[in-house]
């Protein structure tokens, strides 16, 4: 992890660990996640950003090296991600923030610009995320991270990988390979396995519409950039047809050879970001 450090807060209660990197900038970039992934997937974008920018990349509760939920009915939900991240800016001492999120990591900032982050989140990017999510996306999701694979090798957990993620578009073979030694655990009998809690998918069943987020979109008054995989079956073109057209009315940028999500690890996909982030 060339250039970004391991740190730990205890933020309402849960050890959440984070990667920083520009340490030396004021400005600050929140970079989160999806669903049932880790920080350590914003490693290449947040080195591209960190010469201009101080990056914060969190594992969200119950994944990579972040604590596990003891009361996961309650607090695998965007209420309580939303709370952590309050938790997690207040302590860093980040009065505002520019926030880019992956899928599940772009609904937290959407739900927090709206709510209790607002006015401290100045820019948003929604990679691959809207304020409704396609519910054939969902069920798919769910059928892989609720029952996560075990497997004897790390090859075959990194083939596991690359079948399931093949949607985030082209990954050279050293980003799959730290992809899957960022991600994975030892499970007691040796296996390996995805590094999160399962029960983080009880999020769908206990807050059904924890995701339905329209509500929250017409009350934005910040500037919006979503990144649309050209392939992606979450994020439908007529959902982001309408971002486009209601609330902050969103500039939509699809993203070729890809589905959901983009791994945010190109120069044309940096270069997105940095110019909407520095106000162009």
């Amino acid at each position: 992890m060339s250039g970004g450090t391991s740190n730990y807060l205890l933020c309402e209660g849960r050890e959440i660990h984070y990667t920083e990197w520009g340490a030396q900038h004021d400005e600050v970039v929140v970079a989160w996640h999806g669903l049932a992934r880790t920080g350590r997937d914003m490693d290449a974008i947040a080195q591209a950003l960190s010469h201009r920018w101080r990056v914060i990349c969190p594992d969200t509760l119950g994944r990579g090296l972040s604590q596990w939920s003891p009361d996961p009915k309650a607090e695998y939900s965007l209420a309580f991600y939303e709370k952590l991240a309050v938790s997690l800016l207040d302590q860093l001492g980040v009065a505002h923030c520019l926030w880019l999120g992956t899928s599940m990591g772009g609904a937290i900032g959407l739900k927090a610009a709206a709510g209790t982050l607002r006015g401290r989140i100045r820019r948003l990017v929604l990679n691959d995320i809207g304020p409704q999510l396609a519910e054939a996306a969902v069920q798919r999701i769910r059928a892989y991270a609720g029952s996560p694979p075990a497997f004897a090798t790390m090859a075959e957990l990194e083939a596991f990988f690359r079948t399931v993620y093949a949607p985030y578009g082209w990954l050279p073979d050293a980003q799959w390979r730290q992809l899957t030694e960022t991600s994975m655990r030892r499970l007691p009998d040796g296996r390996v396995t995805p590094h999160y809690d399962p029960a983080m998918v009880q999020q769908f069943e206990c807050h059904p519409d924890d995701y339905l987020l329209w509500n929250e979109w017409d009350t934005l008054e910040l500037p919006v950039l979503c990144l649309r995989g050209e392939s992606s079956d979450l994020l439908l073109p007529e959902t982001a047809e309408a971002m486009r057209a209601r609330g902050p009315r969103a500039v939509v940028v699809t993203i070729p050879g890809c589905g959901h999500a983009p791994a945010l690890n190109t120069p044309q996909q940096f270069a997105l970001v940095e110019r909407f982030f520095g106000g162009s």
